[in-house]
């Protein structure tokens, strides 16, 4: 199995990143658990892939970014979207109710630029929210890995980042923790890992943290 790059990887995998994993079905419902609202709001979706994210959402804005011009032709969303780097966001500060960072963060190897620019384009009283794979996922062996359209197998490169080390950037950056939220392994996974060949795994890991989302309010200062 080959390690690549995230520009490298993501341009292979955008074909067939739609399809549901146990990852991205447990992330949403941990956001889901956060309570952070969207109706009526100007949201972005930083690491938006392929826009799924996006599609039905009821915000009033709501715009993605991705690295991946591959991911992004395949979004196939009403919403605008751009070709950026988190770490340059191409909006004026204060532009955004809900900022999002989901499954992204572990893509960099640093981490404060990141965090701020989500703190700049955010609103005051606005909210950011970060998700990831947990440290216990990484530990366990959980990795970003699919297979490209000729069936080839492929790793992203992914740097674990903890809860504390994401909190100090954020707060840094001026961005105040407001709650935490992780999904394990439990039933609701087991159809996944049985897919994949991996029942042992699950047994081993049910009831680990798979993944998990913080979110984070921008205070005046």
């Amino acid at each position: 199995m080959t390690v690549l790059p995230a520009r490298e990887g993501y341009r292979l995998w955008a074909s067939e990143y739609d399809n549901e994993t146990a990852v991205s079905y447990l992330e949403n419902r941990v956001i889901g658990e956060l309570g952070i609202y969207t109706n009526g709001c100007a949201l972005l979706d930083v690491g938006c892939g392929t826009g799924r994210r996006l599609r039905n959402i009821d915000a009033a804005l709501a715009i993605g970014v991705d690295l991946s011009l591959e991911m992004l032709a395949y979004s196939g969303v009403e919403h605008p979207t751009a070709a950026a780097d988190a770490r340059a966001l191409p909006f004026p500060a204060d532009s955004f109710d809900v900022v999002w960072c989901r499954l992204m963060i572990g893509q960099l190897a640093e981490i404060d630029a990141a965090y701020a620019e989500l703190a700049r384009v955010c609103r005051t009283d606005g909210v950011v929210i970060v998700s990831d794979l947990s440290r216990e996922a990484s530990l366990a062996g959980h990795r970003r890995t699919f297979r490209d359209a000729n069936g080839e197998e492929h790793e992203v490169e992914h740097f674990v980042h903890t809860l504390e080390e994401q909190t100090r950037s954020a707060m840094r950056a001026g961005l105040q923790p407001q709650q935490c939220r992780e999904g394990v392994v439990g039933l609701n996974l087991k159809q996944f890992y049985a897919e994949a060949g991996r029942l042992h795994a699950y047994e081993e890991q049910r009831g680990m943290p798979l993944v998990m989302a913080v979110a984070f309010e921008k205070r005046s200062a």
